[in-house]
């Protein structure tokens, strides 16, 4: 299919030695993986320390629980756990991410959005940028500006694409989530790389303005089609930009 490495979710119930063996038969690259917050904050150096016998460059935070974002009490304490990650990951040779969603578009009291009070707390040889453009793009910024923005802080890019009209609610949902409930006005889905509203061919050369070391494609929801035709289709999509 084409592609060189892979971010997990997790370790889908096997032990490090078992994932790690079954990568190094495909030939892929143990790149990333996205570890629940939580389960890393209750044993940091034991969590980091299984992704490490992967072999994994980086381990990112991928989703805040509605109880930790920011605008919560917990959220400033949240960030000083993020640090203490990242000291962890770096004692271990593993770079710590941290990979956004819409709702870390809000603003703080000094003005910045939470998701730039984050990396403007923690420094960049703790904590670097995961650009999830899917989720930058919803909260009504331009995807390849805000790549920019982190030059030299994004090592990985996430590219997810999809078509949306009106304002639908619950976008959550499509990725397993659990929300409250609002009333439907639009329609979302997730779709393969080049098939919705994104301009991937500006958000490739932002990330290598950047710096970036890895584009990942994730593919949420395949809707009518299999998952692994919709990340076919996605490798295609690249290869025809020369990627």
């Amino acid at each position: 299919m084409g592609y060189d490495g892979v971010e997990l979710a997790g370790l889908y119930g096997m032990k490090p030695a078992e994932v790690k063996a079954v990568l190094d038969e495909v030939g892929l690259v143990p790149l990333s993986a996205h570890v629940p917050f939580q389960e890393l904050a209750a044993d940091i150096e034991g969590t980091v320390a299984q992704y490490k016998e992967i072999g994994m460059q980086y381990i990112a935070i991928p989703y805040l629980m509605e109880e930790d974002r920011p605008g919560t009490e917990k959220f400033l304490e949240n960030i000083e756990i993020f640090r203490q990650i990242g000291e962890a990951c770096n004692k271990v040779g593993i770079t710590l991410l941290y990979h956004n969603h819409d709702f870390e578009f809000i603003k703080m009291p000094n003005g910045q959005y939470a998701l730039d009070y984050i990396y403007s707390e923690i420094p960049a040889s703790l904590l670097q940028t995961e650009i999830d453009i899917c989720w930058v793009n919803v909260a009504g910024e331009v995807p390849a500006d805000y790549i920019r923005k982190y030059t030299g802080r994004a090592p990985v890019v996430h590219l997810k694409d999809f078509y949306k009209e009106g304002k639908p609610a619950n976008m959550y949902e499509l990725i397993g989530i659990e929300t409250e409930k609002k009333e439907e006005t639009g329609k979302f889905e997730f779709r393969p790389v080049g098939y919705g509203m994104q301009d991937i061919p500006a958000v490739l050369e932002a990330s290598i303005d950047a710096g970036a070391k890895w584009v990942v494609v994730e593919q949420d929801q395949a809707y009518e089609r299999a998952p692994l035709d919709a990340v076919k289709m996605s490798r295609e999509y690249l290869k025809s930009l020369g990627w």
